[in-house]
C-alpha cells in the first residue's frame, strides 16, 4: 500500500496544473456546501433569537367582539378581560402553564434629572419569564412585591437613558404621575423587532397590584385588563407541527389547540359561544416561530442542495480527468500487466488516485470554508443573522457527500483501466 500511495502522489505531481484545476472543482463544491449550510443555520438561529426577545412560546390574549348570539347576548357584544379571567385560565385551561394579567398605559414619569412620557406595564412575576425580561443590574419583581403592591419598578435601558442619562438608576426614586416609586432593576438591552405595545427597552414595569391600585385604565370599566399573557406546556408546542401537517384549509382557518383551550374557558365565564373566534383575539408566537422555522428550514435545504450539486459537478470533472489519465497511460497499464500486475492492483491504483485527489481537494475546501466563516463572523451582524454556524450535521453532509463523490468518480475510471487487455494496451501506444 505504501508503494501504491507513493505512485499516486508521483502521478499527481507529474501533472500538477491538471491536478490543481481538477481539485478546484471539488474544493469549491465543499466550500459551497459548508458555507451555504452555515449561512442557513445562522439565519435560523438569528430569527429564533429575535422571536424569543418578545417571548418564548408566549400567546397574547385580547378581548374582542362577538359575532354569534349566545346566552341571551346579541352578536356584537364587547368582551372585556378581567383578573377573574386570569384566575379561570389558571384553574381550567389544561394546556396553559403560566398566565399573567397585564395593564399598560402611557404615563408621565419624572426623575431628579429629567421627565418623559413612557409606557408603564403592570405585570405579575410570571410575566418576566415568558417575556424574557432579564435584568443587567439589580433584581426582578418578586411575589412579595406583588402581594404587598409595592411601589417598585424595573426600567428599560433606553428609558434609563431618557430619565437618568448615563447615571446609575437602580435604587433611585422616580415619580409616576406624582406617585413615588423606587427602581430595583435595570433590564438587559433587547434586540427586539416585534412587539404589541412598543419596545421593552423604553418601558417601565411595576407590580400588577400596584398598577391596578395607582393607575387603573380610565377609558374602560374598573378592573379591565389590557391583555392576558399565557405560555403553554411544552408538549403543546411540540404538537404544533403535527397540527399544521394535518390541516385541510388555510393556515388562518386552523383552530390551534392553545387558542381553542383559552377560548373555551373564557366562553364559559363570559357567556359567548366557544366557536366564536372573534370574541377574543390571540397572537401565538409559537405559531410565528413554527412558520419562520419552516421557511428558514426550506432555505437551508435549498442552500444544501445547491452546495451538493456544485460538489457533484466537481466530481464529474474529476471523473473526466481520470478517464483522460487512463487513456494517456494506456501503455503504462499494458507494461505493468505484462510484468505481472493483476487487474485488482491496477484498479486499486487508479481508484486510490481518484479518491485521494477528491479527498485532498475536499480537505482543503473544508479548511478554506472554516477560514471564510471565521472572517465573516468578525463583522457586525444584522439582527436576524447570528453569523455562519457550522453544525455537525452540516459537516457530516459535506464529508459524506465528498466521500461518496470520491468513490463514484474513482470507481468507473479505475474499472476502465483494469479491464484493458495487455496486448491491446501495448499496441495502442506503439502505433
Amino acid at each position: 500500500m505504501r508503494d501504491v500511495f507513493a505512485q499516486v502522489f508521483d502521478n499527481l505531481r507529474a501533472h500538477t496544473l491538471r491536478s490543481v484545476l481538477t481539485m478546484f472543482g471539488i474544493l469549491w463544491g465543499v466550500v459551497s456546501v459548508v458555507i451555504l449550510s452555515a449561512t442557513g443555520e445562522g439565519f435560523q438561529r438569528g430569527n429564533q433569537a429575535v422571536l424569543e426577545t418578545l417571548g418564548k412560546n408566549v400567546a397574547i390574549v385580547w378581548g374582542g367582539r362577538t359575532t354569534m348570539q349566545a346566552g341571551g347576548e346579541r352578536a356584537g357584544t364587547l368582551v372585556r378581560l378581567t383578573y377573574g379571567d386570569v384566575e379561570a385560565i389558571r384553574r381550567e385551561a389544561s394546556l396553559v402553564a403560566v398566565a399573567s394579567a397585564e395593564i399598560n398605559r402611557s404615563l408621565r414619569i419624572k426623575s431628579p434629572f429629567n421627565d418623559a412620557s413612557l409606557q408603564v406595564h403592570g405585570i405579575e412575576p410570571g410575566y418576566q419569564g415568558i417575556r424574557t425580561i432579564d435584568v443587567e443590574e439589580g433584581r426582578l419583581l418578586t411575589d412579595a412585591d406583588e402581594r404587598a403592591a409595592r411601589r417598585v419598578a424595573l426600567i428599560g435601558p433606553e428609558a434609563r437613558d431618557q430619565l437618568f442619562g448615563t447615571r446609575d438608576a437602580v435604587g433611585s426614586s422616580i415619580l409616576i404621575r406624582g406617585v413615588p416609586y423606587t427602581i430595583v432593576g435595570r433590564i438587559r438591552r433587547k434586540d427586539q423587532d416585534s412587539s404589541y405595545s412598543g419596545q421593552d427597552n423604553s418601558k417601565l414595569f411595576i407590580p400588577f397590584t400596584a398598577m391596578a391600585r395607582d393607575f387603573p385604565r380610565p377609558d374602560v370599566p374598573p378592573g379591565t385588563l389590557s391583555q392576558i399573557l399565557v405560555a403553554p406546556h411544552p408538549p403543546v408546542v411540540e404538537s404544533l407541527p403535527g397540527v399544521l401537517a394535518a390541516r385541510t384549509g388555510a393556515i388562518r382557518d386552523i383552530d390551534w389547540p392553545l387558542e381553542r383551550n383559552v377560548r373555551e374557558v373564557l366562553a364559559r365565564h363570559k357567556g359567548f359561544d366557544p366557536r366564536d373566534r372573534d370574541a377574543i383575539r390571540v397572537w401565538d408566537t409559537s405559531l410565528e416561530s413554527l412558520m419562520f422555522g419552516r421557511m428558514i428550514g426550506t432555505m437551508k435545504r435549498f442552500f444544501s442542495i445547491v452546495g451538493v450539486i456544485t460538489l457533484l459537478l466537481g466530481g464529474v470533472g474529476v471523473m473526466n480527468i481520470m478517464l483522460v489519465a487512463v487513456r494517456e497511460r494506456t501503455r503504462e497499464i499494458g507494461v505493468r500487466k505484462a510484468l505481472g500486475a493483476t487487474t485488482a492492483q491496477i484498479q486499486r491504483q487508479f481508484f486510490l488516485e481518484g479518491l485521494l485527489l477528491t479527498l485532498l481537494s475536499g480537505l482543503l475546501g473544508f479548511v478554506l470554508a472554516v477560514g471564510i466563516m471565521l472572517l465573516v463572523n468578525q463583522l457586525p451582524m444584522p439582527t436576524r443573522f447570528q453569523g455562519m454556524v457550522l453544525t455537525w450535521q452540516s459537516g457530516a453532509l459535506a464529508m459524506g457527500t465528498l466521500v461518496l463523490v470520491g468513490i463514484v468518480t474513482a470507481t468507473y475510471p479505475a474499472r476502465r483501466a483494469a479491464q484493458l487487455p495487455p496486448i491491446e494496451a501495448l499496441r495502442y501506444e506503439s502505433s
